[in-house]
């Protein structure tokens, strides 16, 4: 089945009772048994929900896994993976990836006796020599937030399964459409559902879907226990959303290629960066692992001033100033203040996270209002 097949269709059915074509909201906290313990395979909503039940099939599909577990937020996708590990167990990650990742990595569970070494993932050697026969997790994003690295998946698994750890790939940037992280050997994929899946700055949710029997187990019995999870409104929204994700991001994708060409050309632009530029260090590696580059780029402007970068940021009419991106609409924001705030400075600075970096999430709007909107802030 094709990528748009699967998008409308994969984990929903018409309705048995009434046939209805869009899977109902199932707005109930519990379930009738007909005898302790005998029910329809639904008990309680924390543990399973029919609406949560057909998204986390759906996500499954599209990201060509078996199993998929939603949660409130991308951070409780997080947290439920990391909790599966414990104290003196390492975890190898990024250096370059989502504030709210380092946070709850450095300020939550290092505290609580794991340890984090945070490495330059383009060149695979800084991998192998940051693990330890205690590492237990290899944690990626690719293209990573906000500095557009990409990182080889397929050898990163390869490192895995050579050190019997597991491989978790952050998949927010790309989402499914892009990019399938598991094809390329990945045992977790993680997605902040709140971005492109939903795709329309209304929910917010995280998701990981495995394809091993035994690793979903142990996720479900934390999200279970946990009880970080999303309520059916929520899961009708992205499986609403889910229906037009390859339309969506085939013109993220079209309308990120122009600005970052244009961006690239503009006399008050320093550097723009993203992954579908030839000269972008890792350009060969995304053009293996990806079907597109996608609509998220970076971009500094000439001259490194604070004020001027404030003042662009102020500037703008249809791209809005604001967090989060992945949504119909554009969207700008200033990583070093915002996004990855939690970062201390002198890390920010030392991955190549400038104070006046600027990033864009390219919506779905008319290019030539977009291109204007930019023109006119950067005058």
């Amino acid at each position: 089945m094709k990528f748009g097949t699967k998008a409308i269709h994969a984990g929903v059915e018409p309705d048995p009772a009434t046939g209805a074509i869009m899977t109902p909201i199932y707005q109930s906290s519990t379930y009738v048994q007909s005898a302790p313990g005998e029910h329809k395979g639904y008990a309680y909503s924390r543990t399973h929900n029919p609406t949560r039940t057909a998204l986390q099939n759906a996500l499954a599909a599209l990201e060509n896994g078996k199993h998929g577990l939603c949660f409130s937020s991308g951070m409780a996708s997080i947290d439920a993976m990391i909790k599966m590990l414990r104290p003196g167990d390492e975890v190898v990650s990024t250096n370059d990836l989502y504030g709210g990742t380092y946070r709850i990595f450095t300020a939550v569970f290092a505290g609580l006796g794991i340890t984090f070494r945070f490495v330059d993932m383009g060149d695979l050697k800084n991998v192998e020599e940051a693990i330890t026969p205690k590492t237990k997790l290899i944690w990626a994003e690719t293209p990573t937030n906000p500095m557009l690295k990409i990182i080889d998946i397929a050898a990163l698994a390869a490192l895995s399964k050579k050190h019997k750890c597991l491989l978790g790939v952050d998949n927010t940037f790309a989402s499914p459409y892009l990019q399938n992280p598991m094809d390329h050997g990945a045992d977790i994929v993680m997605h902040s559902v709140t971005k492109y899946l939903g795709g329309h700055s209304d929910v917010v949710m995280g998701a990981l879907i495995v394809k091993d029997d035994a690793l979903h187990e142990r996720l479900a019995f934390i999200q279970n226990s946990c009880g970080a999870v999303p309520g059916p409104q929520d899961c009708f929204l992205v499986l609403r959303g889910l229906k037009t994700l390859h339309l969506r991001m085939q013109r993220h994708s079209e309308n990120g290629k122009v600005i970052a060409n244009w961006l690239a050309q503009h006399p008050k632009v320093d550097k723009v960066y993203w992954p579908g530029f030839a000269t972008h260090p890792n350009h060969a590696i995304a053009a293996r692992q990806m079907r597109d580059f996608g609509g998220m780029m970076s971009f500094s402007l000439k001259g490194d001033d604070m004020a001027d970068a404030t003042r662009f940021l102020s500037s703008t009419k249809l791209f809005a100033l604001a967090e989060s991106l992945g949504g119909v609409e554009s969207l700008l924001g200033h990583p070093a203040s915002m996004t990855h705030a939690s970062i201390p400075r002198e890390e920010r600075l030392k991955n190549g996270m400038a104070d006046t970096l600027i990033r864009l999430s390219v919506g779905l709007e008319d290019i030539e209002d977009l291109i204007a909107d930019l023109e006119q802030a950067l005058r």
